[in-house]
């Protein structure tokens, strides 16, 4: 059985919404069924028959689409909607489907503010409804090998996290040349009170929460605008303190040029360490005192039943960035089909991002924009 998926944004000329499709269709787990792909009516028809959807399942608004799936009989209408939306156009279409009785796929970050989502988080807790937030790396295999390795007690208590995500595209005005990407995620009427911190930041953050299994508890916050006019942060660095004592640093950056999407991340207790990063994404690095450098692959029949489950490929063939994001969309699906079958999902089902990391990562926003701006050394991480 495949779930009708449902898509509000991600039209002709978005980035984003192409990658959520693929990502569903890898498993087969959904039927693209309707759609509202653009604020522009005659652009979201557009989109819609080119992606060879029914004319009378092409909406031209989000309120529309909801509104007319939900008249449909049950065996008909849509079951998740995936939003693909600029920021500012997040949380009123997530919470008009999950009133209405729709499971959510949501880009991140989660909302525009802290606010809307702490709206949000009840709202989805009395709809009884499913939701994922794409955190796309936490769908890597090796990933999620990392985080079981940490909970194992392997490498002791974590001392030292350190986490990057260093991008290059941003190193010149390119809001200013009528570039779509740019233009939104560089006005804070459309991105939120962040720029970099905000798109990209917050999934180095949760990546460091989901491989450690903390939480932020401290952080000191250095926030730069380095191109000459542009409005949101395009570099930043915080020091961290999470729950237990342990210290990290968290490095995003949108102005290093020459530099695409390696995001890193090194963790370290005291009996040892590891180390994973996207540009070789089946390898991870586990660091054991005293002894020889571990080289964990994708694939190897010695990794963890999080890792092998989201693992699609033979071992030395490499799985990369679509994989991952598929993995958050099969994962969901896994999840909703068991409730649809009064079943319980299983431990590696619900491996995916939810509504608390969303919560976190616009605490996060946040957090750090206003340390940024503070004389105090160090902040409490609030929520």
């Amino acid at each position: 059985m495949k779930l009708k998926l449902g898509m509000i944004g991600g039209g002709q000329g978005a980035f984003i919404g192409a990658v959520h499709r693929i990502a569903a269709r890898i498993d087969n787990e959904y039927e693209l069924v309707c759609g509202a792909f653009s604020s522009e009516p005659q652009k979201s028809i557009n989109s819609g028959l080119a992606l060879g959807l029914q004319r009378s399942r092409i909406y031209t608004s989000y309120q529309e689409l909801v509104e007319k799936e939900k008249q449909l009989p049950e065996d008909e209408r849509v079951q998740v909607i995936s939003i693909v939306t600029p920021n500012h156009v997040h949380f009123e279409p997530t919470k008009l489907a999950l009133q209405n009785g729709f499971h959510v796929v949501l880009d991140k970050p989660m909302t525009f503010s802290l606010a809307e989502a702490k709206e949000l988080e009840q709202i989805v807790q009395a709809s009884g409804k499913r939701f994922c937030l794409t955190h796309t790396y936490t769908g890597y295999p090796m990933v999620k090998e990392a985080r079981q390795i940490v909970q194992s007690g392997k490498l002791g208590p974590i001392r030292k996290v350190y986490v990057e995500y260093p991008q290059g595209w941003l190193s010149t005005f390119l809001e200013g040349n009528d570039n779509k990407q740019a233009a939104w995620r560089t006005d804070p009427g459309k991105s939120g009170i962040a720029g970099a911190m905000g798109d990209i930041g917050t999934h180095a953050f949760n990546l460091a929460e989901y491989v450690t299994g903390l939480q932020v508890s401290k952080l000191c916050a250095d926030i730069n605008i380095v191109v000459e006019g542009r409005q949101l942060d395009d570099d930043g660095a915080v020091l961290l303190k999470f729950d237990n004592g342990a210290s990290g640093v968290l490095i995003a950056t949108q102005v290093a040029a020459g530099e695409e999407n390696n995001v890193k991340i090194r963790v370290y207790g005291d009996k040892g360490g590891l180390e994973w990063q996207q540009v070789d994404a089946n390898t991870l690095q586990v660091k054991l005192l005293d002894k020889p450098v571990e080289i964990w692959r994708t694939g190897g029949g010695y990794t963890s039943s999080f890792a092998s489950h989201n693992t699609r490929t033979p071992a030395g063939h490499p799985e990369g960035y679509l994989e991952a994001f598929a993995n958050l969309y099969r994962n969901f699906a896994l999840s909703v089909k068991a409730d649809l079958e009064g079943k319980q999902a299983e431990p590696e089902w619900l491996d995916y991002p939810g509504v608390e990391e969303g919560v976190r990562g616009m605490a996060f926003i946040e957090n750090v924009i206003a340390s940024g701006k503070s004389e105090q050394k160090w902040t409490t991480f609030n929520i």
